[in-house]
């Protein structure tokens, strides 16, 4: 396994981070801990959740995943061997059950963090993340920025950070995160932090992909300069570039086949393009999903790459593309798909 820093702090994360939002959906307690368990044997020590989790979110699941994770952590008494990170959901009108309102008032992050703790079982986590911002913004499917002059959202950022202090504080959380975040809301976290000796941003956790490269517009070199790393999630567009579904090896229970209300993985011009990526690994003897892995895990502004998995087969191929070195002919043939057929995906 391979490891960076965590921002700019001496905590080492694997590359490799072990994502778990199918865990109360489509695999059962015993297949999470099975994961966790042979993730950290290749030495992942790193674990991504949310008080969301299992995905899609519905009143039922809604915290099984964490439920999962504290299970684990109770039969092992491993919670020192894991870099935990979960996160706190933002707004979304769909979602009320989870609290009601949503949002990241004072209140609200510590209701949710309390919550997050006790399904978890331990009394602190990693590093806690903003799942979404509470303006109304590019992400979830949107390339680009369109205003919404009726946007209710008041600019909080300041009392969010001040919050985050307090639980630093009180030992709840050690570092704090972002995800689903533009260069503008980056920024505004990273100079209030500074000019506050406030706590500082130390990732943001974003969707990477061969399908989406967004990311590389104004992000990455946020990323690199303001060593606020990216923690790439849907590496795999929902198994799409796994080649299973252009190879007919998909079942009934396949992501893409049970869930098709997940459309941006669905779309047409994505499907053209995995044809072509699918192309490219075949050719040189790859397995597509190791090469859309490790082109992942060889970008200079990624901390950490979110896997995920339903089957142990799929786990260990996707762990053990930490061990491949894409050559320098895969990566031009990599980008002349990127230059035809760019973010299909957004």
């Amino acid at each position: 396994m391979k490891y960076r820093n965590l921002g700019n702090t001496d905590l080492q994360v694997s590359v490799i981070c072990l994502g778990s939002m199918t865990w109360g959906e489509q695999n059962t307690e015993a297949e999470g801990h099975e994961q966790i368990d042979y993730a950290l044997d290749q030495g992942v020590n790193f674990i991504d959740t949310a008080e969301l989790y299992a995905v899609p979110s519905k009143a039922k699941t809604q915290g099984r995943t964490e439920e999962i994770i504290g299970s684990w952590f109770k039969k092992t008494n491993r919670r020192s061997d894991v870099i935990l990170a979960t996160k706190i959901t933002g707004p979304s009108a769909n979602l009320k059950y989870i609290r009601n309102p949503l949002n990241f008032s004072s209140g609200q992050i510590e209701e949710a963090l309390n919550g997050s703790l006790k399904r978890l079982q331990t009394d602190y986590v990693d590093l806690y993340q903003l799942h979404w911002p509470e303006r109304r913004t590019n992400f979830f499917g949107k390339r680009g920025f369109v205003y919404d002059e009726t946007d209710p959202w008041q600019d909080n950022f300041l009392s969010i950070l001040e919050k985050l202090a307090d639980l630093q504080k009180a030992g709840k959380i050690r570092h704090f995160g972002i995800s689903n975040e533009t260069p503008w809301g980056l920024s505004k976290y990273l100079n209030l932090a500074e000019k506050h000796d406030l706590p500082r941003c130390m990732s943001i956790q974003n969707p990477y992909s061969l399908l989406n490269r967004t990311y590389e517009v104004g992000m990455a070199e946020m990323s690199i300069r303001e060593k606020t790393g990216l923690l790439a999630y849907s590496p795999m567009a929902f198994g799409l570039l796994s080649g299973k579904y252009h190879l007919g090896k998909d079942e009934s229970s396949a992501r893409l086949n049970q869930f098709k209300q997940m459309s941006r993985y669905n779309k047409e011009n994505a499907r053209s393009a995995t044809a072509k990526y699918l192309e490219i690994a075949q050719k040189h003897d790859l397995s597509l999903a190791q090469m859309a892995l490790a082109f992942i895990n060889s970008r200079p502004f990624v901390t950490a790459n979110i896997i995920g998995a339903t089957k142990m087969d799929q786990l260990k191929e996707n762990i053990a593309s930490i061990d491949l070195e894409l050559s320098h002919e895969v990566l031009k043939e990599i980008e002349a798909v990127h230059e035809l057929i760019p973010n299909p995906a957004p």
